[in-house]
């Protein structure tokens, strides 16, 4: 199935998307759009470009496990998303992902305003990678 992940930001959102045999996750772009539901546009035209079955939208719990300001948005971003496209939504717990994103673009030195434009897009893949994983390791058992 194809999958479409979000990593909802204020500016920048990035997107990732996978084959229909959920094995390899890429990056799709990086929405740059502040207002809410022109962002919400732009991802559900995405999606259904892309054929996706199911949006995953990355949900920034704190450290703790404990919901902030930042996860409440991102869960009503999902079901407006929801809303406006008729495909289903899933949150996915994105811990960590933006922090290894810039980890990873370090390792292949990509700097400046270069990483700035392209890590929403990574933390979406690796998203999606992670929801992939679980996706596998739930069907296996």
């Amino acid at each position: 199935m194809v999958i479409l992940s979000v990593d909802y930001g204020d500016s920048r959102t990035g997107l990732a998307v996978c084959d229909a045999l959920e094995m390899l996750a890429s990056p799709a772009g990086v929405i740059f759009e502040t207002d809410e539901e022109k962002a919400a546009d732009e991802v559900v035209s995405e999606a259904k470009k892309r054929g996706a079955k199911l949006i995953v939208v990355g949900y920034p719990k704190n450290m703790d496990g404990t919901l902030g300001a930042r996860a409440e948005k991102c869960e009503g971003f999902s079901k407006l998303i929801a809303e406006k496209s008729g495909i289903e939504t899933a949150l996915w717990d994105e811990r960590l992902t933006t922090v290894a994103a810039h980890n990873a673009l370090s390792t292949v030195n990509v700097c400046g305003k270069k990483r700035k434009n392209i890590v929403d897009a990574v933390s979406a893949v690796m998203i999606l990678e992670s929801y992939m994983s679980y996706r596998k390791n739930r069907s296996e058992s």
